[in-house]
């Protein structure tokens, strides 16, 4: 808790030299300088309320991961072996070495997922230049935007 409001204090002193420079330059630069702050602020915020989701749901992370351990365990055992009778052995090895692996998977996910969701949940929101479609003013060929200014009609006018 304390190393996250450290990173904060710093983050609003970053963000205040980062404005304080951003007011000598072009009014362009500075409305994406905060932008790119705004966004980086809120996406920490995002993996701060996944890290709290993951600490508070608890019980429901734990029946998420037996779950998935049941079924990973099941085809990574079919895949791996193809004997029938070692087959079956591996499956009831696998089934009673749960309890001997959930702390790990619990620790791993606490400390990875939320950082994970949020970089997956970061790339579906952002977008790259070439992604973002601005309307392009074309003219006909042979007309000039003034002429076809002057050539517009009023809708009644065309009846």
């Amino acid at each position: 808790k304390v190393g996250h409001i450290i990173a904060s204090q710093l983050r609003c002193l970053n963000y205040c030299i980062m404005l304080r420079l951003s007011r000598r330059r072009d009014s362009k630069t500075t409305v994406t300088i905060r932008e790119r702050q705004i966004e980086d602020d809120r996406m920490r915020d995002v993996e701060l309320l996944l890290e709290s989701l993951f600490l508070r749901e608890e019980v429901t992370l734990r029946l998420i991961l037996d779950c998935l351990y049941d079924v990973g365990s099941v085809n990574l055992v079919n895949r791996r072996v193809r004997s029938r009778p070692l087959n079956y052995l591996m499956k009831a090895i696998a089934k009673y070495s749960k309890p001997i692996f959930r702390p790990f998977m619990l620790r791993w996910t606490r400390k990875n997922c939320p950082h994970m969701i949020a970089d997956w949940l970061h790339t579906q929101v952002k977008f790259s230049p070439s992604e973002v479609l601005l309307p392009q003013v074309v003219s006909p060929e042979g007309t000039s935007p003034s002429a076809q200014a002057q050539n517009i009609q009023p809708p009644d006018a065309q009846r």
